[in-house]
């Protein structure tokens, strides 16, 4: 006779249509030696940080010495006119990062241009003009800085954004750029269509200032140091930073931000790095502080041995967390099993937690990458229960005016036009003394191209109306 434990048992091996099957995968490091340009480069070279910085990818010429003519033309054409006419930042790409696209060409009947195209990641850190929405390259409401933190700096580089936390942007440089930069008004090289701002403070000076206002601040318990990405501010002066910074007894957080863990691991494994982290931890243990690192990964390829490897170092020294903080884009992980993917290699492969998962922020020519807040919503329904509880990512809708909230935590909803409205529960620095800004509500808005036929429709009819100025939130049109 079987048993009710057994009889459930059998039934659950049995289901074969699960939505996602986990499958474990050991990480890889792609063989660089593919690449002609690469073809003689050792180890060494390769685990040498001041070799990848020295050999990154900074345009197309570079990119060519690499891949020579195993790209076609048509992929230089559609690089170089994506250059001159849509891109946001300039190409740096350090060879661990270049390395993972296309991981696995050469192993199939794909040319490396097909594979080119394909790859997720080429699509967010090497954007080409066929990637753009040819129609709405740019949401009418998209905005530089969209999130307007350097509206909300109280000293230059310190955004005080929320009551207990501060973003503070120790420098404007990055070892790396990501095409999709909710930063891109500030970080990185100007480029043909963008003007970038620029800090005027010598770094000295500017910490300075941001420590004098934490002190005089005792409300903000928490802060994130970053920029640019830390990984280029030399090892010296962020320690002297954190170090300072653990001296005010009212900050209990601190958190490193550095996409260079996944671009340049080799960085993050240099031991005066790993020993000058094995320092501020052991401090900021000893004084109950939190003092974590976080990353940026979007998709599982960038998760490589080095990788694993530096989290290990920066764990064994001493850091409370390392945690990830991805963005959802299409084309490169919004569908469920890409998202599992990634989190799986992340958690399960190298110890970093995947923690958020942006929806991408609303600047210039992003239209091609962002998502719907519906489409977020069915993926955050999609990946639960797949993960441990504390390893579940939120995906989060960073609001202009508001701050990150949960998809689901919408107000209410226009699925046709797109416009989705939020709420918020404390004051930002732009509130002051504004006695409606906690009833009021603040949109946010889908993609155009995303939309449906009538959705799409009004929205060309009041860019027609206002001869392609911004639509006033409130619009009316008839359908």
């Amino acid at each position: 006779m079987t048993t009710y434990i057994e009889s459930q048992q059998t039934g659950f091996a049995a289901v074969a249509d699960q939505p996602y099957t986990y499958v474990r995968k050991e990480l890889s490091e792609p063989d660089w030696r593919r690449y002609p340009g690469w073809a003689t480069v050792t180890e060494a070279e390769w685990r040498d940080p001041q070799w990848q910085r020295s050999h990154s990818v900074k345009n197309i010429g570079q990119l060519r010495a690499v891949v020579g003519d195993l790209l076609d033309e048509r992929f230089y054409d559609d690089l170089h006119a994506d250059q001159q006419q849509r891109a946001t930042m300039s190409m740096l790409l350090p060879p661990q990062m270049l390395n993972t696209m296309a991981p696995h060409w050469g192993q199939g009947r794909r040319g490396l241009t097909e594979a080119f195209y394909a790859d997720p990641i080429r699509r967010y850190m090497l954007p080409v003009l066929s990637d753009r929405d040819s129609e709405w390259s740019s949401h009418p409401y998209a905005e530089r800085d969209s999130l307007h933190e350097s509206d909300m700096w109280v000293v230059e580089g310190l955004t005080h954004r929320y009551p207990t936390k501060v973003l503070a942007e120790l420098l404007s440089t990055c070892p790396q750029y990501c095409g999709h930069c909710t930063r891109m008004d500030l970080v990185g090289n100007s480029t043909p269509t963008i003007g970038k701002a620029k800090l005027t403070l010598h770094p000295a000076d500017r910490q300075d200032r941001m420590l004098d206002y934490l002190r005089a601040t005792p409300t903000v318990r928490d802060v994130v140091v970053s920029g640019g990405d830390v990984a280029n501010v030399p090892w010296p002066r962020l320690e002297s930073f954190v170090l300072q910074l653990l001296a005010i007894d009212t900050i209990r957080d601190i958190r490193l931000a550095s996409k260079a863990l996944a671009a340049l691991p080799q960085h993050w494994l240099q031991p005066k790095v790993v020993d000058g982290v094995a320092r501020v931890a052991q401090l900021a243990a000893s004084r109950g502080v939190n003092l974590a690192l976080h990353t940026h990964i979007n998709h599982a390829q960038s998760v490589t041995p080095l990788v694993a490897e530096a989290t290990r170092a920066l764990l064994d020294g001493g850091l409370r967390d390392v945690r990830n903080q991805g963005v959802l884009m299409r084309g490169v992980n919004a569908t469920a099993t890409d998202l599992l993917d990634l989190c799986f290699a992340l958690q399960g492969e190298a110890n970093i937690l995947p923690y958020y998962f942006y929806m991408c922020d609303m600047i210039p020519h992003a239209e091609h990458w962002r998502t719907s807040l519906w489409e977020a919503q069915q993926l955050q329904l999609e990946i639960m229960g797949y993960l441990p509880g504390f390893a579940t990512p939120r995906i989060v809708c960073d609001v202009p005016y508001v701050g990150k909230r949960w998809v689901d935590q919408v107000v209410y909803y226009d699925r046709i036009r797109g416009i989705s409205h939020w709420s918020k529960n404390y004051r930002t620095g732009l509130d002051g003394t504004d006695p409606d800004a906690l009833s009021r509500v603040y949109p946010f808005y889908d993609p155009i191209g995303s939309l449906p036929p009538s959705g799409q429709a009004w929205w060309r009819k009041a860019r027609d109306l206002l001869c392609d100025t911004v639509v006033p939130a409130g619009l009316e049109l008839e359908s």
